[in-house]
Parts: structure tokens; sequence; C-alpha cells
């Protein structure tokens, strides 16, 4: 593992996700998960929310769609929630949402609909 990258990945997020679910992610990994906590905080938020080409916000927008298109509704929660962190506004996820139900299925974009309604009535948005 690069600690470097590691770090720097950690730090981005937290950022993103918020420092309670990522340190509780972190502390609550065992031996069979550890690995995974690991390669996706070196790699995907290090190696990758790390470059310079994107910022964060528009990195948020790509997941949301992605996740979203893909119908993973446990991430998508995750990376709403990240997106409101990142800039991202109630009105452009509603946006992505609308784009996926019609590139990618209505199914997905009502999940993500409902999804997204929860993440906003928690935080207040």
């Amino acid at each position: 593992m690069d600690k470097e990258t590691f770090e720097k990945g950690l730090a981005i997020r937290r950022q993103t996700l918020g420092a309670d679910f990522v340190d509780n992610a972190i502390a609550t990994a065992d031996e069979f998960n550890r690995p995974l906590q690991e390669l996706v905080t070196q790699y995907c938020w290090g190696e990758i929310w790390g470059r310079p080409g994107l910022d964060r916000k528009t990195r948020s927008m790509l997941n949301l769609a992605m996740i979203s298109a893909l119908n993973r509704p446990h991430e998508v929660k995750m990376h709403v929630r990240g997106a409101l962190n990142n800039g991202v506004t109630k009105d452009e996820i509603k946006e992505i949402f609308l784009q996926v139900a019609i590139y990618c299925g209505v199914p997905a974009g009502v999940d993500s609909f409902r999804i997204a309604r929860e993440v906003f009535k928690e935080a207040g948005v």
C-alpha cells in the first residue's frame, strides 16, 4: 500500500462522505474486508478523486449517474450525501436522475429519486 496516496484518499473520502462515516468504515474493518477498505481509499479516493482533471462536484455528479445506472441503492444514498457536501444542488441531482431514468431505465431513476428524497429529509435540504 502506498501510504501517501492512502492518506490523501482518506482526507478526500472524509471531506466528501463525512469523517464519522469513513472513520467507522475503517475502524470496523476486519481481516476479511480491510483489504477492500484500503483499496477503495487508496485507488478510488486517492488516485482517482485526487487527480486534478475534474473538480469534486463534477466527480460527484458522474458518480451519481453511474451508481444510479447500476442501481446500487446503498452507494446512491452515500453519494447523494457526498454530492451535497461537494456542492451539487438538489436541482442538479434531480436532473441527473431524470437523465438516468431516460437513458438507463425508469426503475433506476425511480429508486434514485426515492433514495435522494430520504437523504434530503435527513440532511434538511
